[in-house]
């Protein structure tokens, strides 16, 4: 505890909260506001620590969209709380991450979800045609608690700690204004929790060694790479037995499978039946990705297109940032597509055919293409495969007013 609670090790801490930025806990303290407050209180707060008497506070619950059109639940620790889980994690995390399985690529320093995508397809080259792909339902909701500590207490002797750590998994959730007590689960929102995850699931871990297992493990999801679909399948029975058994989780039968790799998405990620099996973006991404562009770009918006433009920006930058590990040529399309959508947008906005005219006139389109393009009675989406627009709104215009080319975060 003394370690956790040096002043080097907590103002760390403090600066990773500010960085991470997040939203106030239930006393509705921002991270702006953490240097003041830490000033001011942090020698009682240290004190209360040290002394194995501090008790956090419940978390705030928020619910946030899932993909699937069902929902997550967020526990929101206060700034105060996130910085004690962020010191605790500082001091632990070194120590225990070394002794977790090479297979586990989730929540660890050095460590990626395009390691792990890159090392499902090197199975997969290596001749495993079938995946056993594993989802636990609402892991983070039914970790329990006593077997956590217990896994908690064989590498962590101070007391202090072990009650701060149970505190935090005990501190109960406030919903709209109710309070609900908490038996089970870590909540996702606090620094510690992907560390603690990590903990549980290391058992899986080492029982999938064990058996000599091919797998991958991100979070909690567990890829199991093998030769046929008769393992696939005796395999998915009796890991299914052990998670829910031993690990006292839930395996969601809807969602996981034993099936071909190229038939299934692994953290947004899929393998081409082909040579090599290369990545690609797969499908559920390209849809919701689309959806999203669409929305930003939708005419009824009334916005200027640079202010559009703005708007796709930080999508495109995380987008292009996380999906340019795909070896297919999406990326590139997609951006084409983007440009295409911006051209339709301002066809309509320009709206008579005079206007037409003159914009394509003043942007070096000739007299001809620009009045057979403005007297079209062809629709935005088609006119903009026009060269007459492609002319005029070409590839640098676009660049010129600031929009992203994922392609380019791609090569860079």
């Amino acid at each position: 505890m003394e370690a956790i609670c040096d002043r080097g090790n907590v103002e760390t801490a403090m600066r990773a909260v500010q960085r991470n930025k997040g939203a106030p806990g239930i006393d509705g303290m921002t991270v702006e506001q953490l240097p003041g407050v830490f000033a001011r209180r942090w020698a009682a707060i240290a004190g209360e620590l040290v002394e194995g008497r501090y008790t956090p506070q419940p978390v705030r619950r928020v619910k946030i969209p899932k993909p699937d059109g069902g929902e997550r639940n967020l526990g929101i620790p206060t700034v105060i709380d996130r910085v004690i889980q962020q010191a605790i994690l500082q001091r632990l995390q070194p120590e225990w991450d070394r002794t977790f399985s090479e297979h586990s690529y989730g929540f660890r320093p050095e460590r990626s979800a395009h390691q792990a995508v890159a090392a499902a397809q090197a199975y997969v080259t290596g001749g495993a045609r079938f995946v056993v792909d594993m989802d636990l339902a609402k892991f983070f909701d039914r970790v329990n608690h006593d077997r956590l500590m217990a896994k908690v207490a064989e590498r962590i002797a101070d007391k202090r700690v072990l009650r701060l750590i149970r505190g935090f998994l005990r501190a109960g959730v406030l919903d709209n204004g109710v309070l609900e007590a908490s038996v089970e689960g870590t909540p996702q929102g606090g620094p510690l929790s992907p560390l603690l995850s990590n903990l549980v699931l290391d058992e899986l871990d080492r029982e999938l060694e064990r058996r000599g297992l091919n797998f991958v493990r991100y979070a909690d999801d567990c890829n199991i790479y093998v030769g046929s679909e008769k393992a696939g399948r005796r395999v998915m029975a009796s890991i299914t037995r052990f998670i829910e058994g031993r690990l006292k989780l839930q395996v969601n039968e809807e969602k996981s499978a034993v099936d071909r790799p190229w038939n299934r998405t692994f953290l947004g990620f899929t393998l081409k039946e082909k040579a090599g099996f290369p990545r690609a973006v797969a499908a559920k991404p390209l849809v919701r990705f689309k959806y999203r562009v669409r929305q930003l770009t939708r005419r009824p918006r009334g916005v200027s297109l640079e202010r559009m433009i703005a708007d796709l920006n930080p999508l495109l930058r995380g987008w292009g940032g996380y999906f340019s590990f795909s070896q297919g040529h999406e990326l590139k399309v997609l951006d084409g597509w983007i440009r295409r959508r911006l051209r339709c947008l301002l066809w309509a906005q320009w709206k008579t055919p005079a206007r037409r005219f003159k914009e394509l006139r003043r942007r070096g389109v000739g007299e001809k293409p620009a009045r057979a393009a403005s007297s079209s009675s062809k629709g935005p989406w088609r006119l903009s495969l026009s060269k007459a627009l492609h002319l005029a709104l070409g590839n640098r215009t676009f660049r010129d007013l600031g929009l992203v080319s994922m392609t380019e975060i791609a090569h860079a």
